[in-house]
């Protein structure tokens, strides 16, 4: 079967945040230890598997993702990297529906090739400043706010200083693995409003085997509330990633976020391990 590696929230290789995809032909996705062993192999933050569903029903595709180490319940950028896919090899010509852990989620196209994913909006509580201490000890970065996300995401968003605090930071990645079940994401307004970007980030997921993620689309569901609420506008555009960055286009809708961006396939190739 074939295999790909397509670079997510990009318009250009050897940018933005790399998936592995695999469409299936069966009706039914293979043993989970097949998928698993397969995005092992693949070694990217996501390996993203996708088998066509019968006409007629609430989506046309089924989803699922993989870390090197396990499933996660919602990923952005290899739900973007699936459905450039999907559409770069004329499997899909429409809106697409994909069926997956979080419910379903919406892709469409547009005519520069961007991509818009319709996910959910994640909700924010925030965390007590007594509990902040060991976070703060793990970046090594004082916090100006820390909030828990959804739980189909498991992240601690947390807010800095500045972007040059956001840039520079090198966490405790092994502290950093006990402070939430997925990840913790970083955040900071843009130094510069006119750089083409309102807000930045980072994230650090070392606790499902990914010590640096360069664009993580789940986690702006939160970002883009977060930042919506204190700039005041329903639409932000989100600059992600240390050495290697993607940015996010993003449009607060209540309870449903919009995350726009490019895609590009890097490697396609054969996969010769059958399930």
């Amino acid at each position: 079967m074939r295999i790909r590696i397509v670079d997510a929230f990009t318009d250009r290789p050897f940018a933005g945040n790399p998936a592995g995809v695999l469409l299936l032909d069966a009706a039914d996705f293979p043993d989970d230890g097949w998928l698993l062993r397969v995005a092992a192999e693949v070694n990217l933050s996501e390996t993203a598997f996708a088998h066509p569903l019968p006409a007629g029903g609430d989506a046309d595709w089924a989803l699922r993702w993989f870390t090197p180490l396990t499933e996660v319940d919602l990923c952005g950028h290899a739900t973007l990297a699936t459905a450039h896919v999907l559409r770069s090899t004329g499997r899909a010509t429409g809106p697409l529906r994909f069926a997956t852990r979080s419910g379903v989620l919406g892709a469409t196209a547009h005519e520069d090739g961007a991509l818009t994913l319709d996910f959910p909006t994640s909700a924010l509580r925030p965390v007590e400043t007594q509990d902040r201490v060991g976070i703060g000890a793990a970046l090594g970065a004082e916090p100006l706010s820390v909030h828990r996300t959804s739980e189909w995401i498991g992240d601690l968003l947390v807010e800095l200083a500045d972007e040059r605090t956001v840039r520079l930071l090198a966490p405790d990645l092994g502290r950093l693995a006990a402070l939430s079940r997925r990840g913790v994401v970083v955040t900071a307004a843009a130094e510069d409003p006119a750089g083409g970007y309102d807000f930045v980030s980072r994230g650090f997921f070392p606790a499902v085997g990914i010590d640096e993620d360069p664009v993580t689309g789940s986690a702006h569901t939160a970002l883009a509330p977060f930042w919506s609420a204190r700039l005041g506008r329903a639409e932000l555009t989100g600059l992600q990633g240390g050495a290697r960055t993607g940015v996010v286009r993003t449009s607060l809708r209540g309870d449903r976020t919009l995350l726009t961006g490019h895609a590009v396939t890097v490697i396609d190739g054969e996969l010769l391990s059958a399930p």
